[in-house]
């Protein structure tokens, strides 16, 4: 039940979340010679301001009536010049963002800094109000009522949830002009640590790292009683906030090629596109290190770390990915599918996108050393890669990646998606120390592992029989060892050759004796 704190914390939160959302709506967009001026390239200046005769100096009192006659004016305008064949003239999306950002006006460009703080007080406050109370009880999972609540079992609240997180990734990746008011907002943080204007990714990239740490401090108030948990808290928040928010926002501030340290190919999927190692060159030393330490990273960083520590020394205490579904996510990932036939359909999904990453970087690669943009008439790098990005870059791993959390789970992209989760899942299945050792002895089959088994791993099935969980898709983040009573399952890095992998083992008492078959 409630607490009287943790229903005013929520009240602050929903309060302040509602502002936060609202001032979308609240600018004015004047389109005058100036914003064009500002955002149009010097040899389109004369063609765009025919094209956009009609609406300059026009007031409108939302986005949606600008950006849709800004919209047609520059599509009439490209269409002209298609028919011309001067496609080096086309205009692309982002100045359709930049203009809709230049012609705010009114009172909520002026003063969007109060809106700013505002929020950000009454959304991090409350959340941590709400938060903090749960001190006064014993930490740990309890019977909490967790399939009955409309918040984490596909209920009403989770479906508002899931909803607004699709909608949200389709507006920032495929109409982020929709979202220029937020960028107003996130202008003096971006200008100080990257000495630019905010975009669309620096605001999403500021509202993940918050998500993480505010987040964060909920699951180190939940796990206070497991050192394991804390520390792998810890260190998500601290990877998510060093290396993938500030250090590539001050890689930007010196005029270097901005780069996730912790991030790597495949996951970094453009990592080995044209225009990145182009950059990369142009940057000079600096700029080569960057480009070999990526490659180092998962040429033989991954084998070496995995072998000795598993998967989880980057799914569970490095990777955004996984930090957002950690702390975020957390309530929801009992919402995982336990059932066979979800293992059979995520051994093959996600094994394929692993392939299709391989196959899109070996023909761009390709395209950059000979210049050649096919392979064979057929494959074309350069609709692969575009195909790619669309279809598991921005779908897969964002609408439906976490949109998807009170839905199916907290790690959907990590599970059936991620290809490097399946480069790791390969290294930690067939060459790892890593494995969760059981104790089938003490199990009571309370069923506490499995539901709370993130990767919809059955633990509960090996633990009755006493067989350590070698399995590619677990990432290690111990929460089945956390909510077992009687301390069955716990992490290891032992030597493989001592893994007891036998499916039929004859349980005697608190020992096991293993029927080959």
């Amino acid at each position: 039940m409630q607490t009287t704190g943790q229903r005013a914390g929520l009240f602050l939160f929903l309060i302040g979340f509602a502002l936060f959302v609202g001032t979308l709506t609240l600018s004015q967009y004047r389109l005058t010679d100036q914003v064009l001026a500002k955002t149009a390239k010097k040899e389109q200046l004369t063609d765009l301001r025919t094209a956009t005769a009609p609406i300059l100096g026009k007031l409108y009192g939302s986005s949606f009536g600008f950006v849709g006659d800004l919209k047609a004016a520059v599509g009439q305008l490209n269409s002209g010049y298609q028919q011309a064949k001067q496609y080096d003239k086309q205009i692309g999306s982002d100045f359709i963002f930049q203009t809709t950002k230049a012609a705010s006006t009114g009172f909520f460009p002026a003063h969007s800094q109060w809106f700013f703080w505002a929020s950000l007080l009454l959304c991090v406050g409350g959340a941590l109000l709400y938060f903090l109370p749960e001190r006064r009880t014993l930490p740990g999972i309890k019977n909490n009522g967790v399939f009955h609540n409309p918040a984490t079992n596909r209920g009403w609240i989770g479906i508002i949830v899931g909803t607004f997180l699709i909608g949200f990734y389709v507006v920032l990746y495929f109409y982020p002009e929709y979202l220029t008011n937020w960028t107003l907002l996130f202008d003096p943080l971006s200008r100080l640590v990257n000495g630019g204007p905010a975009s669309q990714w620096f605001v999403y990239g500021s509202l993940y790292t918050l998500a993480i740490l505010v987040m964060g401090v909920r699951m180190l108030v939940k796990y206070r009683g497991n050192p394991y948990q804390q520390i792998r808290t810890v260190s998500v928040m601290f990877f998510q906030l060093a290396f993938a928010f500030l250090i590539p926002e001050l890689m930007a501030l010196f005029n270097q090629p901005a780069q996730d340290l912790k991030n790597m190919w495949p996951l970094d999927y453009s990592f080995y596109f044209d225009y990145r190692i182009d950059e990369k060159i142009k940057a000079g030393t600096f700029g080569l290190f960057l480009l070999v330490w990526g490659t180092a990273l998962w040429l033989v960083g991954v084998p070496i770390l995995t072998y000795f520590f598993g998967k989880r020394w980057y799914c569970s205490w490095v990777c955004g990915c996984g930090g957002l579904a950690e702390t975020l996510g957390d309530p929801y990932r009992q919402l995982s599918d336990k059932r066979l036939v979800a293992w059979k359909f995520e051994r093959v999904i996600v094994h394929s996108v692993l392939a299709f990453a391989v196959v899109m970087t070996a023909l761009v690669l390709y395209t950059y050393a000979t210049g050649q943009s096919s392979l064979f008439g057929i494959l074309d790098s350069y609709s692969l890669r575009s195909t790619y990005g669309f279809a598991i870059g921005s779908v897969f791993a964002g609408v439906v990646g976490t949109g998807f959390y009170p839905l199916m789970g907290n790690r959907v992209w990590c599970r059936f998606g991620c290809p490097l989760a399946a480069y790791l899942g390969l290294v930690q299945r067939f060459k790892s120390r890593f494995r969760i050792t059981t104790n089938g002895g003490q199990c009571i089959s309370c069923g506490n592992c499995s539901t709370y088994c993130e990767m919809g791993i059955d633990v509960r099935w090996y633990a009755q029989r006493g067989q350590d969980i070698v399995r590619s898709s677990c990432v290690g983040c111990g929460i089945c060892s956390s909510v077992c009573p009687r301390g069955v399952l716990n992490l290891e890095n032992a030597d493989e050759t001592s893994r007891l992998t036998s499916p039929n083992p004859i349980l005697l008492g608190n020992n096991s004796i293993h029927v080959q078959p």
